[in-house]
C-alpha cells in the first residue's frame, strides 16, 4: 500500500484570468472554466485547480493571500483508500466523501494543508524523450537531440512546503501515508517520497527560522533537460518573471527553472532527478547555496536572444573584463 504520486493539487487565487494565461502558457490543457474556477490538465490528466479565493467549498489557507490549498495524492484500489481511512479516521477534519463521481478521503495535516486521497485518475503515456550520449554509452546515433518551442508537463512531481514543525509533519506523512525518507537537512528539511521506490521526491517540507508556513513551489515533470530550457524560454517570452534558473540540484540531480506564479509560491520545470529503491540509504546536508544548486543562472535567460538578462552585450557578462 502506498500513493502513487500527485492526482490534483487546487490553488486558491485572486486574479483568475491572469491565471489562466500563465497556466497556458506554462503548456496546460484548459479542460473546463467557471466564474470560480479554472481546471487545468497535464499530459498523464493530473489536474491542477485554481479557484476564486471566495470560492464556498475551498479548503482553508495556511497563509494569507493566493496559495496551494489542497494536494490530492492518488493510490491503486478502493482497498487501499479503506485502510487510509482507517489510518486518518481521528486526525483533524477527516473527510470521506464523493467528489466528481469517485470517493475521495481526506484530513489536513500538522501544517494547516488540506490532504486528500482517490483512485488515481492518472494515466499512462508514451512521449518520446532527448537520449544523452556519454563516454560509456551513446544511445542517440544519427539523431540531433531535441529543441523544444515549449513544454507540455506531464505531471505535478511534486510540492514544496514551508512547516512551522517538520518532525511533526514529516512522521505524519510516513506514519499515515507511508511515506519515506529520501534525504534530509537535519532538523531543517525532509525531502519525502510516496514508495521506496521512485523518483527522489514527492514532498519536500522546509522549517525556517522564522516558522512561516505555506507554500514554497510546485514542481511539474517534464521530459528531459531539453524541454526545461525550450519550457523556460517559451515562458520568459510570454514575459513571466524568473525567480532562478536554470540549474540543476545537487541533491536530486534534477535540472530546474523556477518561475513566480500569481497562483501562489514558485512553479518550476524539472527533468532528471535520482531514481531511488529500497536499498538507497537517505543522506544528510547542511542547506546552502551550493547544496540547493550545483549552478544556476541568476533571473533567467532572455526568451528572444536565449542569454541571460541583464548580460553585458551580446556576447554575455562572461566575456567582459572586470575591472
Amino acid at each position: 500500500m502506498s500513493a502513487l504520486g500527485i492526482d490534483q493539487i487546487t490553488y486558491g487565487a485572486g486574479d483568475l484570468p491572469t491565471c489562466r494565461r500563465f497556466f497556458e502558457d506554462w503548456g496546460l490543457a484548459l479542460k473546463s472554466q467557471a466564474a470560480d474556477e479554472l481546471v487545468f490538465e497535464c499530459l498523464n490528466g493530473c489536474k491542477v485547480v485554481v479557484a476564486a479565493l471566495d470560492k464556498a467549498d475551498l479548503p482553508s489557507a495556511m497563509e494569507e493571500g493566493p496559495t496551494l490549498r489542497e494536494v490530492v495524492w492518488g493510490v491503486e484500489s478502493d482497498a487501499d483508500l479503506d485502510r487510509y481511512a482507517a489510518a486518518i479516521a481521528q486526525d483533524p477534519a477527516f473527510f470521506d466523501s464523493t467528489v466528481d463521481g469517485a470517493r475521495r478521503i481526506g484530513c489536513i495535516d500538522p501544517n494547516g494543508l488540506a490532504v486528500r486521497l482517490q483512485v488515481s485518475r492518472k494515466h499512462t503515456v508514451e512521449v518520446d524523450c532527448g537520449a544523452m550520449n556519454t563516454w560509456n554509452a551513446k544511445p542517440r546515433i544519427n539523431q540531433p537531440a531535441p529543441i523544444y518551442e515549449r513544454a507540455t508537463p506531464i505531471e505535478v512531481g511534486h510540492v514544496v512546503f514551508f512547516v512551522s514543525d517538520v518532525k511533526a509533519t514529516s512522521a505524519f506523512y510516513a506514519q499515515r501515508f507511508g511515506f519515506v525518507s529520501s534525504d534530509s537537512y537535519p532538523n531543517r528539511g525532509a525531502f519525502m517520497r510516496c514508495a521506496p521506490e521512485g523518483g527522489h521526491h514527492d514532498l519536500f517540507l522546509l522549517q525556517i527560522p522564522s516558522g512561516k508556513r505555506g507554500l514554497n513551489h510546485v514542481a511539474f515533470t517534464v521530459r528531459d533537460i531539453h524541454e526545461v530550457f525550450g519550457g523556460g524560454l517559451h515562458f520568459s517570452r510570454r514575459g513571466w518573471e524568473t525567480q532562478l534558473g536554470p540549474g540543476r540540484h545537487p541533491v536530486s540531480s534534477a535540472y530546474f527553472w523556477y518561475f513566480k506564479n500569481p497562483a501562489g509560491g514558485l512553479i518550476e520545470y524539472y527533468a532528471d532527478e535520482d531514481q531511488l529503491t529500497a536499498d538507497w540509504q537517505p543522506r544528510e546536508f547542511e542547506p546552502g547555496p551550493t547544496v540547493f544548486a550545483e549552478w544556476a543562472v541568476d533571473g533567467g535567460l532572455d526568451g528572444n536572444t536565449r542569454r541571460q538578462k541583464n548580460a553585458e552585450g551580446p556576447q554575455g557578462a562572461f566575456l567582459t573584463e572586470k575591472k
